[in-house]
C-alpha cells in the first residue's frame, strides 16, 4: 500500500511540474503579472492587430513578421496563424528567458504552451496573445519546441 502512495504522488508531481516550469511560472507575466517584457493585456480594452504567420519551409521555420515595433504603453493583440505542416508556438519573453525555457524544452518537449505569453497551434489553427508592453526595450518571442527556434523561429519586439 505504502509504495501505491508513494508511486501515485510521484506521477501526481510528474503531471504538475512541466505546468510550473512553463513560461506562465513565476516572472513569465501569468494572470496580470508585471514581467520585465510587460503584462498581459486586457482583452476588453482597445488593442493594435499584429498578424503574425508562423510556418517552415525550404528547411527553415519562420515567424512573419519577425521584427514588430510597439509604443511603450501600447497594447496589441498578436493574431497568430499556424500555416505549416508542424505544430509550433510562439513564447514572448526576454531573450535570457526563452534561452532558459528553451533548454527546459528539450528535457520535455511535449510540454505545451497556453499562457498569457505564449500560445501553442496545431497546424492551420490560430489564436491570440493580448499583451501591454510597459517597458522600453528588446524583447524575444520564439517557437521553443525543440530544434525550431534553431530552424529559424524567432523575433523580436522593439518597444520606443
Amino acid at each position: 500500500m505504502k509504495t501505491s502512495i508513494s508511486l501515485i504522488a510521484f506521477l501526481l508531481s510528474a503531471l504538475v511540474m512541466p505546468a510550473a516550469a512553463g513560461p506562465g511560472g513565476a516572472g513569465h507575466g501569468h494572470h496580470g503579472d508585471e514581467t520585465a517584457y510587460g503584462k498581459p493585456g486586457d482583452p476588453k480594452k482597445p488593442a493594435r492587430l499584429v498578424l503574425v504567420r508562423m510556418g517552415e519551409g525550404d528547411g527553415k521555420m519562420y515567424f512573419s513578421p519577425a521584427v514588430i515595433e510597439v509604443k511603450k504603453g501600447e497594447q496589441i493583440r498578436l493574431k497568430l496563424t499556424n500555416g505549416g505542416e508542424l505544430d509550433h508556438e510562439l513564447v514572448l519573453a526576454t531573450l535570457e528567458m526563452n534561452l532558459k525555457h528553451a533548454e527546459e524544452m528539450k528535457k520535455n518537449p511535449d510540454m505545451e504552451h497556453d499562457d498569457p505569453n505564449a500560445k501553442r497551434l496545431a497546424p492551420k489553427k490560430s489564436g491570440d496573445i493580448v499583451w501591454q508592453f510597459t517597458k522600453t526595450g528588446e524583447f524575444d518571442f520564439s517557437c521553443l519546441i525543440p530544434g525550431h527556434r534553431e530552424a529559424g523561429m524567432t523575433g523580436k519586439i522593439v518597444v520606443k
